[in-house]
């Protein structure tokens, strides 16, 4: 079975007061890189909206640009891999989203799982 990380950038960059409102495209792709660098063998997703669109993809993190809600894209792209069979984790600390995605089969992880340590 395939397991995707669809990581909800604006919620895990947003879950640390480090300036990222300055620099939202940027803190959009110091995210990427982080997660471009997890040697965990899955498909990874992050799903970014507003100032963060037109960050581009990397090796081992497809870049998806919302072009509305970065919720529903999350959702549809979350439900869709489910249907294809795919172990499928969502990264929010966003309640109604995880209840959104959580109704498709994903299962859900706060921003920590990916956030740097210290």
């Amino acid at each position: 079975m395939r397991n995707v990380l669809i990581v909800d950038a604006a919620n895990v960059v947003g879950s640390v007061p480090d300036g990222w409102w300055r620099d939202r495209r940027g803190a959009a792709e110091r995210l990427r890189d982080r997660l471009a660098a997890r040697d965990e063998g899955e498909e990874i997703v992050l799903v970014v909206e507003g100032a963060a669109r037109g960050v581009g993809s990397v090796p081992g993190v497809r870049v998806e640009a919302a072009p509305g809600s970065g919720d529903d894209l999350i959702v549809e792209l979350a439900a869709a891999r489910v249907h294809d069979g795919c172990s499928v984790v969502v990264v929010t600390a966003d309640r109604e989203l995880r209840e959104r995605v959580r109704a498709h089969g994903a299962r859900c992880v706060g921003p920590r799982a990916v956030r740097p340590v210290g």
